[in-house]
């Protein structure tokens, strides 16, 4: 597929998510008269749509519309902004959301954190990454000399690897501002960046420790042509997000089946695994938005360069205040 092909299909996939999103938004309205739904509806951020992500996690919604009674169908979309406006207006009401996305699902659309991701080792964290083509040259001193020689690939503005981590972890330290140190600079998905570093579209990009996973297992040639460059510190794992405004016995149907899925033993337990397993999962973690706090606190420090920049002192000392409390809640934490 070309790197062209593969961004019309980007598009055309946020295009159609959008049009859906406003038709349904025409409909009879939000709920049903009883209040609650007959149908669930699953929100999954995905760059080429269902045809790529659709066997992936069918599996686990059949599964859950067994365990809950009710019908779950998936909702995909190419970028985390649709997905959460689709919460927002109740098109959506489950999501698995990376934890940037899900902490704007909270604060914008009614979500509640119900359970976060645990990976095959145990982890339920992740790192962001710097990618470059493998023999390229390219070094990360290279890289922070800024000069605009490179050309640049960042991620979704609500991408938590793909933007916020690379800015709280490398370049606000340095005071580097990407739009100002690079030649060009572009915004797409980690997929979609990846194949423009392998294709020489773009020099450097940021992805992630999961996508380097799924395209080893994908497209070994594309990945064994990338190298990174730079790790960040660990991060929170995706998480899954519910409408708090959810019937309440439906909403504790799917707590339960996500918390338990994949547990105990038998053939039925085993085979949840092996789903599991293809979404480079092991199990969920019960959580609530609490785990979302160091990305709050990216986000702060974000806020924070960003009003030194602009030299607002009103605005640096509302970031420095903001910043102090969720370290000092940080720090008293167990």
């Amino acid at each position: 597929m070309t790197h062209t092909l593969f961004t019309r299909r980007l598009a055309a996939v946020a295009g159609v998510a959008v049009l859906a999103l406003g038709l349904a938004s025409c409909g009879k309205g939000e709920d049903t008269a009883a209040g609650a739904p007959t149908e669930i509806t699953f929100s999954i951020l995905s760059a080429e749509g269902q045809a790529s992500s659709g066997p992936l996690w069918q599996p686990l919604l059949d599964d859950m519309s067994k365990a809950i009674g009710v019908p779950v169908k998936p909702f995909f979309a190419g970028n985390y902004n649709v997905l959460i406006e689709a919460m927002r207006f109740n098109q959506t009401q489950v999501a698995w959301f990376s934890a940037k996305p899900a902490l704007e699902a909270v604060d914008r659309a009614q979500g509640e954190v119900i359970a976060r991701i645990v990976d095959p080792e145990g982890r339920d964290s992740y790192q962001s990454t710097l990618i470059v083509r493998k023999g390229s040259g390219i070094t990360l001193d290279k890289v922070l000399a800024c000069g605009k020689v490179y050309d640049f690939g960042i991620g979704d503005a609500q991408s938590t690897s793909g933007t916020l981590a690379p800015m709280t972890f490398l370049f606000n330290p340095r005071g580097i501002q990407p739009g100002q140190c690079f030649k060009t600079m572009r915004s797409a998905s980690h997929q979609a960046n990846a194949f423009a570093v392998a294709t020489g579209v773009v020099d450097i990009a940021t992805s992630n420790t999961i996508n380097t996973i799924f395209m080893m297992r994908e497209n070994p040639h594309l990945a064994s042509q990338l190298q990174d460059i730079w790790i960040s510190p660990p991060i929170p794992e995706s998480g899954i997000v519910i409408r708090e405004d959810l019937d309440p016995v439906l909403k504790e149907k799917i707590r339960s089946f996500f918390l338990t899925y994949g547990q105990g033993d038998g053939p039925d337990a085993e085979r949840q695994r092996q789903v599991l397993a293809t979404l480079n999962y092991s199990m969920f973690r019960a959580a609530d938005d609490g785990y979302l706090d160091p990305v709050r606190e990216m986000i702060a420090d974000q806020q924070l360069s960003e009003a030194r920049a602009k030299g607002d002192q009103t605005a640096v000392t509302a970031a420095e205040r903001a910043l102090a409390a969720l370290r000092s809640k940080r720090e008293v934490q167990p």
